[in-house]
């Protein structure tokens, strides 16, 4: 049985959810954070009744001393920190980057780069004095590649990555590993509301060597290898899970 005690920020629907399920069925104590309180609290008691200890803790990611007070009552709660998924992001606003203002560069990169940013600096607040923990930070097949139309959001997740590589180095000697997953195209709502459309869903599919999404599910697996011991010798590694967009 898995008694890791794990938190995840932006774990209200899409890849967080599901990632909250998979910890959950793994026997692991779960802590899920975000800002609407009655999916919250709903999602907690889906996770309790599947035999896991679960809390809901509301969050705005964009300020610190929520984060802080986020740590604070995970800690209050389970007496240690094991695992951190900083899945929280918004996609922003698309468009061309002549459309583009300094509002919608920092409305895309608090949530996507401040917020991981601070998540890690609290989370290793916790976690350095362990001399253990795990930090997934989720970003984004977009994290190494361009996408017309998305610039922020591209900008945002290459951001995640560079960030992620430099912040495990720091704490290489640690204990401490800290690791991105990148996923590709995913069936969530996120992408619902990037790509508009049916048909510009189906244009953006056919791009991907598998011809389909990937699954919540799928990227909630591989999250949850790449925090768990059975990957103690990664870090600051970047994974893509994203049906081969990446290949060439």
């Amino acid at each position: 049985m898995n008694t890791s005690v794990v938190l995840i920020t932006g774990a209200l629907s899409g890849i967080g959810r599901a990632t909250a399920i998979a910890f959950a069925m793994k026997g692991a104590r779960v802590v899920v954070s975000g800002r609407r309180d009655e999916i919250g609290h709903k999602l907690a008691a889906e996770l309790r009744e599947l035999g896991a200890e679960a809390e809901y803790c509301h969050a705005d990611i964009r300020h610190e001393a929520d984060i802080r007070e986020l740590l604070d009552k995970t800690v209050a709660r389970f007496g240690r920190l094991d695992v951190a998924v900083n899945n929280a992001a918004t996609e922003g606003l698309g468009g061309l980057v002549t459309e583009q203002s300094a509002e919608s560069y920092a409305a895309t990169f608090d949530t996507n780069v401040l917020a991981t940013l601070l998540s890690m600096k609290h989370e290793l607040r916790v976690m350095l004095p362990q001399r253990s923990g795990s930090i997934v930070n989720v970003s984004s097949a977009y994290g190494r590649v361009g996408a017309p139309g998305a610039s922020v959001y591209v900008a945002s997740k290459h951001a995640v990555e560079g960030m992620t590589k430099a912040a495990a180095l720091e704490v290489a000697e640690s204990g401490v590993r800290i690791n991105v997953v990148a996923p590709g195209t995913t069936d969530t709502g996120m992408l619902t509301r990037f790509t508009h459309s049916d048909e510009t869903k189906a244009a953006l599919v056919s791009t991907v060597p598998f011809k389909r999404l990937a699954t919540p599910e799928e990227i909630a697996h591989v999250i949850v290898f790449v925090a768990s011991t059975d990957a103690s010798y990664m870090t600051g590694a970047s994974v893509a899970v994203d049906g081969g967009m990446l290949a060439d």
